[in-house]
This record gives structure tokens, sequence and C-alpha cells, in this order.
């Protein structure tokens, strides 16, 4: 299981504290000649599902980029196509650095926080899909319990869980790369994993 990172999406604070875990892992992990790729899984058809576009449509937007997004509103990733784009991504770019973002489901006191880790990501497991794992690190957000009927409890997520964690998440990544690619200001290292961990589940 890798050790997460979490944040309370309700801690108004908790965007600059994930932005400068982000920068510090950038700097730790990604090297001069890799590109910088967000992976943004999901659906746009499913409420619990459309973290993932939501944040990709948010970053996609912003002009003068150091990174490359797959995975928005318009053009999603998803269960179907996961395979083909991450094939695509390795195609198009030499040395890619994948971040991948997706939903996941929790526990009922972790509903509403976020998360960033080091190390792959394997959507869908949460549902019960057979997807590829993807990503050097990863970025999630609880959006409902975990438990009987999760493809159910894609349709039944609130729209305002969603929309407040990929708000919360899209702010820290901004405040990262500013740090990473503009100040230069860097945390010395990622900050130590809380004591409370979990086993998450994704779904894609």
């Amino acid at each position: 299981m890798n050790t997460i990172y979490y944040y309370n999406a309700k801690d108004y604070a908790s965007s600059a504290q994930f932005g400068q875990a982000l920068s510090a892992l950038l700097h730790a992990h990604l090297s001069p000649s890799e590109t910088l790729i967000f992976l943004c899984i999901g659906s746009d058809r499913a409420t619990g599902d459309s973290l993932g576009p939501l944040i990709g449509y948010k970053l996609e937007r912003h002009s003068n980029r150091n990174y490359y997004v797959y995975g928005t509103l318009e053009a999603p990733v998803h269960a179907k196509n996961l395979a083909a784009v991450v094939q695509e991504i390795h195609c198009r770019h030499k040395n890619p650095y994948i971040i991948a973002i997706d939903a996941s489901l929790g526990k009922q006191a972790h509903i509403g926080y976020f998360t960033l880790g080091i190390g792959s990501l394997k959507p869908g497991a949460g549902v019960g899909k057979e997807l590829i794992s993807v990503g050097d690190a990863f970025i999630t957000g609880i959006v409902n319990l975990s438990g009987l009927l999760d493809r159910m409890l894609l349709q039944t997520t609130r729209l305002h869980t969603v929309m407040s964690l990929a708000d919360r998440i899209h702010i820290g990544i901004r405040y990262g790369l500013s740090l990473f690619f503009e100040t230069g200001e860097v945390a010395s290292a990622l900050p130590p994993p809380d004591e409370l961990r979990y086993t998450y589940r994704e779904f894609g």
C-alpha cells in the first residue's frame, strides 16, 4: 500500500499545504529531461467520477503552461481509452513524468479529503475494473463511501463534494507549480505522513 498525505478540503489552508508538498515532490523526483503530465482520469457521465475531468478542464485553461493535460470534460480519459491514452503519452513525450488524478472511495470520515502520494495509481479497483496501473505520482479525492454498490455511489455523490475537492486540488496544483517553476521556493522534503493511513479505492 502506498503511503499517502491527506488534506481536508474544508480546511482553508489545505491547498497551500498540498501545494508545498507537491513542489517538494517535484523537486525530488522530476528531472530536467522529463515532461510533466497530468493524467486526469474519470467520466463526466457520473457525478462521483467527474473529479478528474473537472481538474483537467481547470488546468487546461491556463495559458503558457509548463505541463500537459490529458483528460478533460471535453475529452475524458476513462476505462475504455485509458490504455490507448497512456500509449499516446509515451509516443508523444520522450520522458513523461505522469501525475495521475482520480476520484476515490473511502471511509465516511475521509469523504472530502484529497491525497498526494508517490507511486502508481490503479484506476477502477474500487468498482471491480481491471485497468492498468498508471503514473509516477498520484492525487486522489475521496468523494464517497466505499462499500456495497460502489457503482451506484457514482450516481449519488454530491456535486458540492466533487466541486470542493476539484477547486482545492486545482488551487494547490497551481500554487505548487508556481513554487517549483517560478519562485524557486520549496520545502526541504515531503512532510511525514499523518498517523492516519488507510486503504483507498479508485475508480475510472
